[in-house]
């Protein structure tokens, strides 16, 4: 679809909190997945959220399905849309990891993160209860991510 510019850090449009979807797996949220996961692609990121490309939804992708020149040693990741998402930890166990973002280039830094999370992601629309799914986390990069990912759509689980 389109490769979008991800916004820098210092413009004020990452500083918005993004709005919950409401058109849940309607053509916009198709379009603007396409959009993201081609724009993450291009910038060879591992996850987007809306609000690094100026659209300020709660909507969020990742995946490490190919190598990536960024994480070379990264497990691998199955593309993932989290629309909506709530994290919950599940215990109190954190492990550090290097994180990066596109919209901080040549930054990295060391962060904690839940090792075990449950993300709920729902639709909060006329369609409630359509589309909706409830993700278990345990392995290290995917409740990382999940949890990077949200943060970067303007709220930190």
């Amino acid at each position: 679809m389109t490769v979008h510019t991800v916004l820098k850090m210092g413009d004020p449009r990452l500083l918005r909190v993004a709005k919950p979807d409401t058109a849940f797996n309607g053509d916009s949220l198709h379009l603007l997945v396409s959009d993201l996961l081609d724009t993450m692609i291009a910038a060879n990121g591992a996850g987007l959220a809306a609000l690094q490309i100026g659209v300020d939804l709660q909507v969020v992708v990742f995946c490490s399905d190919e190598p990536n020149p960024r994480y070379p040693d990264a497990p691998r990741v199955p593309h993932t849309v989290l629309c909506n998402p709530v994290i919950t930890p599940l215990g109190e166990e954190e492990q550090l990891g290097w994180e990066g973002c596109l919209s901080v280039p040549g930054l990295r830094g060391l962060v904690p993160r839940w090792q075990r999370i449950h993300a709920a992601p729902c639709a909060a629309g006329p369609s409630r209860g359509a589309g909706c799914f409830v993700v278990s986390a345990e392995a290290w990069t995917p409740a990382r991510d999940t949890q990077d990912s949200q943060a970067s759509s303007g709220g930190v689980p």
